[in-house]
Protein backbone atom coordinates (compact mmCIF):
# COMPACT_ATOMS: atom_id res chain seq x y z
CA UNK A 1 0.00 0.00 0.00
CA UNK A 2 2.85 2.60 0.73
CA UNK A 3 4.83 1.69 -2.67
CA UNK A 4 1.52 2.46 -4.62
CA UNK A 5 0.68 5.24 -2.60
CA UNK A 6 4.55 6.75 -3.10
CA UNK A 7 4.19 5.56 -6.78
CA UNK A 8 0.82 8.14 -6.95
CA UNK A 9 3.10 10.69 -5.51
CA UNK A 10 5.79 10.47 -7.62
CA UNK A 11 3.37 10.62 -10.69
CA UNK A 12 1.76 13.81 -9.69
CA UNK A 13 4.59 15.26 -9.05
CA UNK A 14 6.49 14.30 -12.37
CA UNK A 15 3.01 16.03 -13.75
CA UNK A 16 3.65 19.20 -11.40
CA UNK A 17 7.01 19.31 -13.30
CA UNK A 18 5.93 18.81 -16.82
CA UNK A 19 3.01 21.76 -16.44
CA UNK A 20 5.34 24.09 -15.36
CA UNK A 21 7.65 23.51 -17.99
CA UNK A 22 5.07 23.96 -20.50
CA UNK A 23 4.44 27.47 -18.78
CA UNK A 24 8.30 28.46 -18.46
CA UNK A 25 8.64 27.47 -22.57
CA UNK A 26 5.63 29.91 -23.11
CA UNK A 27 6.91 32.54 -20.89
CA UNK A 28 10.82 32.04 -22.08
CA UNK A 29 8.91 32.32 -25.52
CA UNK A 30 6.74 35.08 -24.58
CA UNK A 31 9.42 36.99 -23.29
CA UNK A 32 11.71 36.58 -26.48
CA UNK A 33 8.47 37.82 -28.52
CA UNK A 34 8.47 41.23 -26.53
CA UNK A 35 12.19 41.95 -26.59
CA UNK A 36 12.21 41.75 -30.71
CA UNK A 37 8.88 43.19 -30.81
CA UNK A 38 10.10 46.33 -28.76
CA UNK A 39 13.48 46.45 -31.30
CA UNK A 40 10.82 47.13 -34.43
CA UNK A 41 8.66 49.33 -32.80
CA UNK A 42 11.06 51.79 -32.31
CA UNK A 43 11.77 51.69 -35.58
CA UNK A 44 8.26 53.10 -36.77
CA UNK A 45 8.97 56.21 -38.66
CA UNK A 46 5.55 58.44 -36.98
CA UNK A 47 5.51 60.72 -40.42
CA UNK A 48 4.70 57.59 -42.24
CA UNK A 49 1.96 56.14 -39.78
CA UNK A 50 -0.56 57.02 -42.50
CA UNK A 51 1.56 55.05 -45.03
CA UNK A 52 0.97 51.64 -46.43
CA UNK A 53 2.84 49.61 -49.34
CA UNK A 54 -0.56 48.66 -51.11
CA UNK A 55 -4.56 49.63 -50.86
CA UNK A 56 -5.06 46.63 -49.39
CA UNK A 57 -2.08 46.96 -46.31
CA UNK A 58 -3.20 47.95 -43.13
CA UNK A 59 -1.35 51.56 -42.63
CA UNK A 60 1.59 51.32 -40.65
CA UNK A 61 -0.18 53.07 -37.60
CA UNK A 62 -3.08 50.16 -37.30
CA UNK A 63 -0.79 47.89 -37.59
CA UNK A 64 1.79 48.82 -35.37
CA UNK A 65 -0.48 49.06 -32.74
CA UNK A 66 -2.94 46.22 -33.57
CA UNK A 67 1.44 44.32 -32.87
CA UNK A 68 1.24 46.53 -29.30
CA UNK A 69 -2.18 45.04 -28.45
CA UNK A 70 -1.26 41.46 -29.18
CA UNK A 71 0.33 40.58 -26.07
CA UNK A 72 -3.17 41.48 -24.34
CA UNK A 73 -4.64 38.15 -25.66
CA UNK A 74 -2.72 36.14 -23.16
CA UNK A 75 -4.43 37.61 -20.69
CA UNK A 76 -7.23 37.77 -23.18
CA UNK A 77 -6.99 33.55 -23.38
CA UNK A 78 -6.47 32.69 -19.99
CA UNK A 79 -9.31 34.90 -18.45
CA UNK A 80 -12.10 34.96 -20.92
CA UNK A 81 -13.83 31.56 -22.50
CA UNK A 82 -13.66 33.85 -25.91
CA UNK A 83 -14.48 36.81 -27.47
CA UNK A 84 -17.50 38.02 -29.41
CA UNK A 85 -16.56 40.45 -31.82
CA UNK A 86 -20.09 41.69 -32.38
CA UNK A 87 -20.80 42.79 -28.76
CA UNK A 88 -16.91 44.02 -28.14
CA UNK A 89 -15.61 45.13 -31.36
CA UNK A 90 -11.97 45.73 -31.69
CA UNK A 91 -10.90 48.97 -31.14
CA UNK A 92 -7.55 50.55 -32.18
CA UNK A 93 -5.16 51.90 -29.80
CA UNK A 94 -4.47 55.22 -29.57
CA UNK A 95 -0.80 56.06 -29.80
CA UNK A 96 0.83 59.15 -31.03
CA UNK A 97 4.56 57.91 -31.40
CA UNK A 98 6.77 55.18 -30.60
CA UNK A 99 6.83 55.90 -26.94
CA UNK A 100 3.08 55.18 -26.95
CA UNK A 101 3.53 52.11 -28.91
CA UNK A 102 6.34 50.78 -26.55
CA UNK A 103 4.24 52.13 -23.75
CA UNK A 104 0.94 49.61 -25.18
CA UNK A 105 3.35 46.61 -25.85
CA UNK A 106 4.73 46.90 -22.48
CA UNK A 107 1.95 47.06 -20.44
CA UNK A 108 0.61 44.30 -22.62
CA UNK A 109 3.34 42.03 -21.75
CA UNK A 110 3.58 42.94 -17.97
CA UNK A 111 -0.05 41.80 -17.93
CA UNK A 112 -0.01 38.70 -20.04
CA UNK A 113 3.25 37.44 -18.01
CA UNK A 114 1.51 38.01 -15.21
CA UNK A 115 -1.23 36.09 -15.85
CA UNK A 116 0.55 33.19 -17.18
CA UNK A 117 2.75 32.90 -14.30
CA UNK A 118 0.18 32.29 -12.12
CA UNK A 119 -1.72 29.94 -14.73
CA UNK A 120 -3.49 26.80 -14.24
CA UNK A 121 -2.10 24.56 -17.13
CA UNK A 122 -4.89 22.13 -16.52
CA UNK A 123 -7.11 24.84 -17.50
CA UNK A 124 -5.27 25.17 -20.89
CA UNK A 125 -7.34 22.87 -22.35
CA UNK A 126 -10.66 24.53 -21.93
CA UNK A 127 -12.49 25.90 -25.14
CA UNK A 128 -12.00 29.11 -25.85
CA UNK A 129 -14.31 30.72 -29.08
CA UNK A 130 -13.67 33.91 -31.50
CA UNK A 131 -17.01 34.60 -32.93
CA UNK A 132 -18.75 37.36 -34.44
CA UNK A 133 -22.20 37.12 -33.17
CA UNK A 134 -23.54 33.86 -34.43
CA UNK A 135 -20.24 33.02 -36.91
CA UNK A 136 -17.24 31.04 -34.84
CA UNK A 137 -14.48 32.26 -35.98
CA UNK A 138 -12.27 29.71 -34.07
CA UNK A 139 -12.96 26.94 -31.90
CA UNK A 140 -9.77 26.29 -29.72
CA UNK A 141 -8.37 25.81 -26.21
CA UNK A 142 -6.58 28.79 -24.06
CA UNK A 143 -3.58 26.95 -24.91
CA UNK A 144 -4.60 27.42 -28.72
CA UNK A 145 -5.09 31.15 -28.11
CA UNK A 146 -2.01 31.49 -26.55
CA UNK A 147 -0.34 30.22 -29.29
CA UNK A 148 -2.03 32.02 -31.72
CA UNK A 149 -1.28 35.26 -30.08
CA UNK A 150 2.34 34.51 -30.28
CA UNK A 151 2.06 33.60 -33.99
CA UNK A 152 0.02 36.63 -35.06
CA UNK A 153 2.92 38.79 -33.24
CA UNK A 154 5.42 36.96 -35.23
CA UNK A 155 3.10 37.33 -38.53
CA UNK A 156 2.59 41.00 -38.34
CA UNK A 157 6.15 41.96 -36.74
CA UNK A 158 7.49 40.52 -40.23
CA UNK A 159 5.04 42.26 -41.74
CA UNK A 160 5.95 45.46 -40.27
CA UNK A 161 9.28 44.55 -40.99
CA UNK A 162 8.34 44.33 -45.11
CA UNK A 163 6.84 48.39 -44.12
CA UNK A 164 10.37 49.30 -43.16
CA UNK A 165 12.48 47.71 -45.72
CA UNK A 166 10.62 49.50 -48.34
CA UNK A 167 11.56 52.42 -46.41
CA UNK A 168 14.61 52.09 -46.56
CA UNK A 169 14.53 51.51 -42.53
CA UNK A 170 17.19 49.05 -41.46
CA UNK A 171 15.58 46.14 -40.27
CA UNK A 172 16.79 44.44 -36.58
CA UNK A 173 17.58 40.65 -36.34
CA UNK A 174 14.56 38.35 -34.99
CA UNK A 175 15.39 34.81 -34.68
CA UNK A 176 19.25 35.28 -36.32
CA UNK A 177 21.17 38.62 -37.63
CA UNK A 178 19.04 40.72 -40.56
CA UNK A 179 20.90 42.38 -43.50
CA UNK A 180 20.89 45.21 -41.56
CA UNK A 181 22.00 44.04 -37.83
CA UNK A 182 24.83 41.04 -37.50
CA UNK A 183 25.20 41.40 -33.60
CA UNK A 184 22.57 38.83 -32.74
Amino acid sequence: MADLLLMELNTIEKTKQKNMDIIKALLKEFESEFETTKKFLALVPVDKFDWAPHEKSMKMKSLASHIADLPSWVSLGLNTDGLDFATAPYEEKKVENNDDLIKLLTENYESGKADLEKADEAKFDDQWILRNGDQILGDMTKYEIIRIAFSQTTHHRAQLGVYLRLLNIPIPGSYGPSADDQNF
